[in-house]
């Protein structure tokens, strides 16, 4: 039981404090259930600090904490048929009916959220925390723009605390790991971690990036209370206020109409703009709620049943390496291939060197394999009981697999990396990551010609890039004198591009293209960057203490002097040329704007724009902010543009003021 309680516990930091979970929902709630049943066995040994006496996570440093007003607490949940049907008659058999109106709702995969409206105003926002204290994520939450700030209707409660669930929208939860992996950033694992990282920033205009949404399913406090007496009476309210709801909600009364409804869910899941991972049945009356009660954790009158991601089982074949742009050693199974979740599978990840070790993962087992909205499908169980005694285990090398140098165990991570700057694996994805076309831009150098010349010992370190001839071109593969031209050309034209492609290009660790664009404004050399301090990096705006001091270390690498000295002797540029000597008019010259809404082209494009003519664009409005460029639906930056008397202009005040 210690053991199960010190597991259970970590897998509770690791999914609420970090949104890194490295075990399913089934697999922490298998583990939670043997708790349970053990302290239901064994009462004398159950502890106070359980983690089945708790709701949620801790609170966070550096966010206030704030008293939930009446305690927010989870639902008990299950993934058996037979116990929603034992569930319906607990409650039948305490009220002494047979027939029981209850609601049923699509169970959103996102992270809990309370919000505060007072005389209909907004007023705050606080996570769950531990159910009974939260953090207080107000400038988070307003950048929703989804949420009214301001209730709507003639029946606006003077006091309204509700609930709900802050998620990421598939689509757009895809287009923004599209825009992560094209600037140089990690994709999230699935939607619901991305969210939970959005809403833990310290920093709004970071959460302002990210694609969130909103919808309500509960009232935690209502005045005047008689407004409402029910819950479907309750979403005929947060209709009229403006507030968000379920489009979807199944009724019953019987325990077959419940699972009848619950299938209906099931079917059409696949609809909705989000990810939903269950069904939530809920009592419609509050009398008949009352009359239920709670446990210390959850209330009696609702259950969560939860869908089982969809699994299958194949063999694996084989435990291979792959190498990162930074030198992260993964282990990646090669399957059997197999059709799950919409696609034919071959390959899943395996995370890292604990988890192959935590799961007992061997070559040649039959494994399950999972994808419920991760980027690549998991490995998420062992058949052991299908081992003939022919599997091996993997051992992790002690050697990189790709140039042969000693590996090292990041000691602030779980993590094995690959520290040799020359290893090919790694400069294959420097490469590929320097020439692409949110960095350098360099036409023609994607992954098959940097694979080749790689190979041929054309390129053995990035600067080489530029000493590359026609000539040396024509021996490779499928080249032929006009193609190699153009390479050619293109890698001498990416010899002018502006600081920030170079900085973001050069692939230093925990800096995005956004960030390199400001570090490029504020110090507008290579040579300016190379010889600042931590203290002054942190303050340009969106440079934290860990950026800081990876730029710090990257630039103390003896190796990034030799390549920086290199590149600067065959001509690429190191100083933002556009920030000494301007080229063309510069009408905006001197301005400073924010752009917000939607408009008839991609954000990067007006800011492109803006900065051409000698403006400058930052994430948030403030005094210094001269003009904010607003689109369609342009939410609290417009609110807070208006309240500090901001010009406010949309497109075709943009393009009078460039004088086109």
């Amino acid at each position: 039981m210690k053991q199960l309680r010190q597991e259970i516990e970590k897998h509770n930091r690791l999914y609420y404090d970090q949104a890194e979970p490295v075990v399913s929902d089934r697999e922490y709630d298998a583990l939670y259930r043997e708790l349970i049943d053990l302290e239901t066995a064994h009462p004398e040994l159950r502890t106070s600090d359980s983690p089945t006496n708790r709701v949620g996570s801790k609170p966070l440093e550096g966010f206030t904490q704030v008293r939930h007003r009446t305690p927010m607490l989870s639902l008990d949940n299950t993934y058996s048929p037979e116990e929603v049907t034992a569930f319906f008659q607990r409650i039948a058999k305490t009220l002494g009916r047979e027939r029981i109106p209850m609601l049923i709702e699509p169970k959103i995969d996102g992270v809990a959220v309370a919000l505060f409206y007072r005389q209909g105003e907004f007023e705050h926002a606080i996570t769950r925390g531990d159910g009974t204290v939260g953090d207080d994520i107000t400038g988070n939450i307003r950048t929703i723009q989804s949420l009214p700030l301001e209730l709507r209707g003639d029946r606006v409660p003077e006091e309204l605390e509700v609930r709900g669930e802050v998620f990421m929208p598939r689509e757009a939860f895809g287009q923004l790991n599209e825009w992560r992996e094209a600037n140089g950033e990690s994709a999230f694992k699935n939607a619901r971690n991305a969210t939970a990282g959005s809403l833990k920033q310290l920093d709004p205009r970071i959460t302002a990036r990210r694609p969130l949404d909103c919808i309500i399913h509960s009232a935690g406090y209502l005045s005047p209370s008689r407004m409402v007496g029910a819950q479907s009476e309750l979403f005929e309210l947060l209709d009229g206020l403006g507030l968000h709801r379920s489009e979807k909600v199944w009724r019953a009364e019987t325990a077959d109409e419940l699972w009848e409804a619950i299938e209906a869910l099931d079917r059409t899941r696949g609809d909705f703009a989000y990810e939903t991972d269950g069904a939530v049945i809920k009592v419609d009356e509050f009398a008949l709620r009352e009359e239920l009660g709670f446990t210390s954790k959850a209330p009696r009158w609702a259950m969560a049943y939860k869908f089982a991601a969809e699994r299958v089982t194949t063999r694996l074949l084989e435990i291979v390496i792959q190498v990162g742009r930074t030198g992260v050693l993964t282990p990646v199974a090669n399957l059997e291939p197999v059709f799950v979740a919409g696609t034919t599978v071959s390959r899943a990840t395996l995370h890292n060197e604990e988890e192959l070790r935590r799961k007992d993962i061997r070559i040649g087992d039959q494994v399950i394999i999972e994808k419920a909205g991760e980027i690549i499908p998991a490995v998420v169980e062992v058949l052991q009981a299908a081992r003939t005694g022919q599997e091996t285990v993997f051992h992790f090398p002690e050697t990189c697999p790709s140039c042969g140098s000693h590996v090292v165990r990041d000691p602030e991570q779980v993590a094995i990396r690959c520290v040799n700057i020359d290893c090919p694996a790694q400069l294959k994805r420097r490469l590929e990551h320097y020439a692409s076309r949110a960095a350098m831009d360099i036409d023609g150098l994607g992954e098959s010609m940097v694979d080749q010349l790689v190979a041929a010992k054309l390129v053995r370190k990035l600067s080489d890039l530029y000493r590359l001839e026609i000539s040396h071109l024509l021996s490779l593969e499928r080249m032929g004198k006009k193609s190699a031209e153009n390479l050619i050309n293109g890698i001498a034209a990416s010899k002018d591009r502006p600081l920030w492609r170079l900085l973001f290009g050069l692939g230093i660790l925990h800096v995005g293209a956004s960030a390199a664009r400001k570090l490029a404004a504020h110090y507008g050399s290579i040579g300016n960057l190379r010889d600042t301090d931590i203290e002054s990096l942190v303050e340009v705006d969106d440079v934290g203490t860990v950026m800081a001091q990876s730029i710090r270390d990257y630039f103390d690498l003896p190796e990034t002097q030799r390549l920086l000295e290199e590149l600067e002797a065959l001509g690429v540029s190191m100083e933002d040329e556009a920030r000494e000597t301007p080229a063309g008019p510069q009408p905006l010259a001197g301005t400073t704007w924010v752009i917000t809404g939607s408009l008839s082209a991609p954000r990067d494009l007006f800011a492109e724009r803006i900065r051409a003519a000698g403006g400058t664009v930052s994430s948030s409005v403030s005094k210094k902010t001269s003009y904010l460029l607003a689109g369609e639906a342009a939410g609290s930056k417009l609110e807070k543009a208006q309240k500090l008397n901001v010009p406010v202009i949309d497109e075709a005040g943009l393009t009078n003021l460039l004088g086109n």
